[in-house]
């Protein structure tokens, strides 16, 4: 039964995740974190964490690592399948479309609207991301008591690091977790 679960709650996400990887995460975050329970909000975090720094798209990587927390490696296959098959399906359908009537102007208004919706979807994704850095448990209110200070620390540092000197996204996640590693170990 976990199997067709994974299946069709990922093929749900991979149909409906228009825009990328980043725009899918309030899809997976909705059906694995609020709808199935499958994971707390941290644990989701951590597994976007990952799903970052492993080579692939995000949300191919999600639906792996969710697959495998809950049903090992088989459960990592057929999340991971579930996530692939609307896509593949669904540009093999565009490709088609798009070479025959490329030159319409509806089609061009189409993709114009579409942008929008991309950005809202990546800007929702990021402040749930960002709610959890700044607060513990986002859930529990925006509390002193529930303030990150640390974490509040680490993401204005990283934010400025990366835009002065132009470090790259890569180091400056392992950097991160070296000194949050240090910093959480003996002050939080």
């Amino acid at each position: 039964m976990i199997y067709l679960q994974l299946f069709l709650t990922f093929f749900h996400v991979g149909s409906l995740s228009f825009g990328g990887g980043y725009a899918s995460l309030p899809l997976i975050q909705e059906q694995v974190v609020l709808k199935h329970k499958w994971l707390s909000m941290a644990d989701f975090v951590d597994i976007i964490t990952i799903s970052q720094m492993t080579p692939g798209p995000i949300a191919l990587n999600t639906s792996t690592f969710v697959g495998t927390r809950m049903a090992g490696f088989p459960g990592a296959v057929v999340a991971t399948l579930g996530c692939v098959t609307p896509s593949c399906i669904i540009v093999l359908i565009l490709a088609f479309l798009y070479k025959r009537y490329k030159n319409l102007s509806v089609v061009q208004a189409i993709l114009s609207g579409l942008r929008p919706a991309v950005v809202a979807l990546i800007a929702s994704a990021g402040t749930s991301i960002v709610a959890l850095t700044l607060w513990h448990d986002p859930e529990l209110g925006m509390s002193a008591a529930n303030f990150n200070g640390i974490g509040v620390v680490l993401f204005v540092t990283s934010l400025a690091i990366m835009r002065i000197r132009r470090v790259g996204p890569i180091k400056m996640m392992l950097a991160n977790g070296v000194v949050g590693a240090v910093l959480y170990y003996f002050l939080g």
